[in-house]
């Protein structure tokens, strides 16, 4: 029996250049929109990392895969801030 995975990729602003300017990036993964509110995050958080959504183009589009940013964590090497017992 197989089992599905899913798998939520995440990305950083050091990942992506620390780009200053909204617009569409080539990445080896394909083309990524970053918006002026996805730079706004990163300005005010720099070590943010956003979940990395994929646009699925119209069939007979033949431009690779398409990227935006969604939604982020702002500390994502922080242990979290309660404990278990």
């Amino acid at each position: 029996m197989a089992v599905n995975k899913i798998r939520i990729d995440k990305i950083t602003w050091d990942r992506v250049g620390r780009v200053t300017e909204p617009g569409r990036y080539m990445y080896t993964f394909g083309w990524l929109t970053i918006t002026a509110g996805d730079l706004d995050i990163w300005k005010q958080y720099p070590q943010a990392a956003f979940t990395l959504l994929a646009h699925h183009a119209e069939p007979d589009e033949a431009v690779g895969e398409e990227f935006h940013l969604g939604a982020f964590d702002i500390a994502p090497d922080t242990p979290p801030p309660f404990t278990t017992h």
